[in-house]
């Protein structure tokens, strides 16, 4: 019998190369179920593979590091199993609580936003408010004439319309400088010229005002060639004296925001020879005198007179006295010893000239 050719001895099983990795694959097994238990098999492995295979040393080392990796990729798994079953039942828990309580309790009801009141405030004003509280905003003419609307901050707020429910608002607005109708798409209420003719200053701007007439719409003129017309505050501070001879509109005209209001003043107090007013403004000369004209005519009376009692008749009209307002220095005047004041207040009185005849002259 040939000694070389003797067979090697059989290895026990537990001793082969796949034992020791099904020992190996056993490692991951328990792993993912018990950690604790995964670790105690894989001390097991590693000195099982230390130990009985016949492998080369780097096939041993390579299997160490395997083991670790095997136990790592075992509990991993069985803990992401144990996550998701852990998980399902609680989410699935908290679902059907949330639904109940949704089932138990009533909805709560929309909150409604109420529109603020912006009548009064100028259209451009009232839409940038209206749209930063959540509105859709549209605008009209408040009037009867349905005017377009161009430029929104000369209009002024007369009438809202909101809907709190789909959040719009409508505005209906007029020019700044009109009045609101009763209601919209009315009329506009503009107020109707008073009949002042006759009434003291002081009296007819009571009432133009209290007819609603602006009056910084009235201007004032004089009805007499030589009297200079007043200021509002020189006619208000004699209110009394002022009379009112003529107007502009007339009595029932409406008075809109380009209407003038115009109103032709005279003075006269008890003390004045003349207290009346002419038939027609800007035509007579409350101081006769001061018509160039007047010159003339006295010089023709004179003449005449000449050989009858003219002359008297003229010296006797020559005297009395009394205040007759404004008046021009150096310009003719009658009766003699009247007085008056220039426009800038300087005194003045009639009396005989150089000329012998009477002009107004400083007192």
């Amino acid at each position: 019998m040939n000694p070389y050719n003797t067979p090697s001895p059989l290895r026990p099983w537990w001793k082969t190369t796949p034992a020791v990795l099904g020992l190996l694959a056993l490692v991951a097994l328990l792993g993912a179920l018990s950690f604790g238990l995964g670790v105690v098999v894989m001390i097991a492995a590693m000195v099982a593979v230390w130990v009985l295979p016949p492998w080369r040393r780097f096939a041993k080392v390579g299997a160490t590091f395997g083991t670790f990796l095997l136990l790592t990729v075992g509990a991993g798994l069985g803990g992401q199993l144990d996550d998701s079953a852990t998980k399902q039942p609680d989410v699935k828990a908290r679902e059907d609580s949330k639904a109940s309580a949704e089932a138990a309790s009533p909805p709560a009801p929309a909150k409604v936003v109420k529109a603020a009141d912006y009548t009064g405030k100028p259209l451009n004003d009232a839409e940038k408010l209206a749209r930063s509280a959540g509105f859709t905003t549209g605008h009209h003419d408040a009037a009867e004439d349905d005017r377009s609307i161009i430029m929104r901050s000369g209009w002024t707020v007369c009438f809202q319309k909101a809907d709190t429910t789909a959040k719009t608002i409508d505005f209906a607005a007029v020019k700044s400088v009109e009045p609101c109708p009763e209601k919209d798409g009315g009329a506009l209420p503009w107020p109707k010229m008073p009949d002042v003719v006759g009434a003291t200053y002081n009296t007819a701007v009571k009432d133009l005002k209290q007819d609603g007439i602006d009056l910084d719409s009235v201007t004032l003129d004089d009805v007499y060639l030589d009297i200079d017309t007043p200021t509002a505050e020189e006619a208000a501070e004699d209110g009394d004296e002022w009379r009112v001879c003529f107007q502009s509109p007339d009595e029932g005209t409406k008075v809109t925001s380009t209407t003038t209001v115009s109103l032709d003043l005279g003075r006269w107090s008890d003390a004045d020879f003349v207290q009346d007013c002419p038939k027609a403004k800007d035509t007579t000369y409350k101081i006769p005198a001061n018509d160039p004209d007047y010159e003339s005519d006295n010089s023709t009376g004179e003449d005449d007179g000449s050989t009858g009692g003219g002359s008297s008749s003229s010296s006797g009209g020559s005297t009395g006295g009394g205040s007759v307002g404004t008046v021009h220095p150096g310009s003719f005047c009658s009766p003699q010893g009247a007085t008056g004041v220039t426009k800038a207040g300087t005194p003045m009185v009639c009396g005989p000239g150089s000329d012998g005849r009477n002009r107004w002259r400083s007192s």
